[in-house]
């Protein structure tokens, strides 16, 4: 099994660095109300990011391989949490926005359940806690941001 590492160091108040296997490091903190200098983001925004970059990777890379032209695409994620501690997400939905002219729906579709079902590892842990669901809009590239 492979093993993933990372640190976490302690700035002040709330306020930690981070960094892990590629050695790249992230801020992140809080609210000044709860001690922070609201200097990075929060964890559990993180965590949102982390889902949203891991099925953004699965997707533009199954729809490279199947030939798709792909302008672009932005993932949006909006979760839902306990109201209770632990505040953990318990409903997260996920839009992509894919840009490009002639895309099949059905070739975004599949790019979507695949990631979803087979290769996103943040998609699988998150889904055993968080009732997850997806949509998409096919944009033309023009409107690219």
């Amino acid at each position: 099994m492979a093993e993933k590492h990372a640190v976490v160091n302690w700035l002040q108040g709330i306020t930690f660095a981070a960094k892990s296997d590629s050695n790249h490091w992230v801020m992140m903190d809080g609210p000044a109300e709860f001690g922070g200098s609201n200097a990075g983001s929060r964890p559990m925004e993180l965590v949102l990011m982390g889902l949203g970059g891991c099925t953004a990777s699965d997707v533009a890379s199954i729809l490279r391989k199947k030939r798709v032209p792909l302008a672009g695409m932005e993932v949006r994620l909006a979760g839902k949490e306990a109201p209770e501690h632990p505040k953990v997400l318990t409903e997260i939905h996920i839009e992509f926005l894919i840009y490009g002219d002639g895309i099949s729906p059905k070739d975004v579709e599949r790019a979507i359940e695949l990631s979803a079902t087979k290769y996103c590892s943040a998609s699988a842990m998150l889904g055993k806690v968080a009732k997850i669901d997806h949509s998409y809009k096919i944009l033309p590239a023009s409107e690219k941001p």
